[in-house]
């Protein structure tokens, strides 16, 4: 294609990248942005339902304390798909639900005076095949789900809430008295089954529009094996009474031709995430994730403000993120694998950004966290007695498969104050970083940090002030000079 063709040469030849993309004028401050041509072809595309009305009370629904609504809110969806599609809504009030499966051209408002809570029995979440944590396997759907669907909306100002914190402190209990003392940390995400709030499945033209969603048991919204998906003005809160493990904000696997805009994000993992199969099964399934936007978005705490990884099997490629604002996130730009994820990571496009008080700025690790990252059955376990999703964590990646590549990273416009630390980048001798382009960049932090195992860096126009006088250190790297950023 024209236009991917044009994106490689934006990247590749960082000696004319400004000059190849549209003069945009930005949100940080004067400078100019980098869109690549094929943003505007990202997002749900255009269609309607019809304006029939469907009020889940009407099928059963109650706002009352106790009372699950999981049948009569799906009797709602089920005949309203039957009559050619509509919106459900539901009269002011507090619904509790286990999972609920969205149609085509169905639309699912909650207006503000309504709160959808998930249910905190797991038994209310329907098993299906789906993938978690880059493993396909059987696990609890979500709290709301569009699997197979088209032309499907879930809207309105109202909140869903996951009432997380029994399934957090579930996995909290597993992991630290059990699961670690026994060399299990790697499997212990996928035997402590919780649920997502919202899953967007093998689906395409899905819009989720202006919600709040909070307390997610595990990820609040997660875009799997589909397209042409937008998500829009949605405010998520998961650090409400608790620590909720991996309840990251919007995650994006394994699809293409996505939108994220007008989003605001605090939670305990990642923020924004893109993710694309995981070891030896993402590599089965090769199914990338691509052609991604994520714009005028701001994020408080979280594991990365933008998070590319581990799971990168299928490859990750042609990201465009644009004027976020993060304040306390862990890490700025975050792109993560192991060396048994293999994928390649390239053409990311890191554009207008401003970090306020984060742990690291840039942050890529080829060896991410091992202890998770890497599957070893203890001695005193048998493999042919073990539940089959160990089986596939285990499945052996050939070596060179396993090698993940990190390539064209580009960082544009971007103002860094109150870091604890500027960059930590740390390739591996198999596994180089491979052209990284930092213009137009600010940096203050309290130490500089270092860079491993990478090569060919561009830098124009870039600064950094630290308050330990440190400066970057670099080992086993080729053709990066920072000289100019302490000047």
């Amino acid at each position: 294609m024209v236009l991917t063709r044009y994106l490689s040469v934006i990247l590749l030849v960082f000696t004319f990248a400004c000059k190849k993309n549209k003069e945009t004028k930005t949100n940080i401050g004067s400078k100019t942005s980098l869109e690549p041509g094929w943003t505007h072809k990202v997002g749900a595309k255009n269609f309607n339902v019809p304006e029939r009305i469907f009020y889940a009370n009407d099928f059963g629904a109650q706002s009352k304390v106790g009372f699950t609504n999981t049948k009569a809110i799906q009797t709602a969806i089920d005949s309203c798909a039957a009559s050619g599609g509509g919106i459900v809504k539901f009269r002011p009030g507090t619904y509790l639900s286990g999972s609920i499966f969205l149609k085509d051209n169905v639309q699912l408002h909650l207006d503000k005076e309504v709160t959808l809570l998930g249910s905190q029995n797991i038994l209310d979440y329907k098993e299906i095949a789906t993938r978690v944590a880059g493993i396909e396997m059987e696990w609890p759907a979500a709290l709301v789900n569009a699997i197979d669907t088209q032309n499907v909306l879930i809207s309105g100002e109202g909140t869903i809430d996951g009432q997380g914190k029994v399934f957090w402190d579930m996995y909290w209990d597993m992991r630290k008295n059990d699961y670690e003392p026994k060399g299990l940390r790697w499997i212990v995400d996928y035997d402590a089954k919780r649920p997502r709030t919202v899953l967007i499945q093998n689906s395409k033209n899905v819009i989720v529009r202006d919600l709040t969603l909070q307390r997610a048991g595990f990820w609040t919204v997660q875009i799997l094996y589909s397209k042409h998906i937008t998500t829009d003005g949605l405010t998520i809160r998961n650090n409400i009474g608790g620590h909720g493990p991996s309840t990251d904000g919007i995650d994006i696997d394994s699809s293409s031709y996505i939108l994220v805009q007008n989003c605001d994000i605090d939670c305990n993992d990642d923020n924004f995430c893109l993710k694309a199969g995981r070891d030896w099964d993402g590599l089965r399934v090769n199914r990338p994730t691509e052609y991604v936007v994520i714009k005028d978005c701001k994020t408080g705490k979280g594991a990365g403000l933008l998070t590319v990884g581990s799971e990168t099997s299928g490859g990750i490629r042609h990201i465009y993120a644009n004027n976020i604002q993060g304040k306390g996130t862990d890490a700025g730009l975050k792109l993560k694998s192991a060396t048994t994820r293999g994928g390649v990571i390239e053409d990311i496009i890191f554009d207008n950004m401003k970090m306020d008080s984060v742990g690291t700025f840039l942050s890529i690790s080829t060896n991410w966290n091992p202890t998770y990252s890497y599957s070893k059955l203890p001695k005193e376990y048998n493999i042919d007695e073990v539940p089959e999703h160990w089986k596939t964590m285990l499945n052996t990646v050939p070596e060179q498969q396993g090698i993940p590549q990190f390539k064209n990273i580009v960082l544009n416009n971007v103002l860094v104050k109150h870091a604890n630390k500027a960059i930590s980048v740390s390739g591996l001798e198999v596994s180089t970083i491979n052209k990284v382009y930092l213009k137009d960049v600010q940096i203050n932090a309290a130490t500089a940090g270092s860079i491993n195992h990478s090569k060919n860096w561009k830098i124009d126009n870039v600064s950094l002030r630290t308050l330990d006088a440190s400066k970057v250190e670099l080992e086993n790297c080729s053709n990066i000079d920072l000289k100019a950023i302490y000047d």
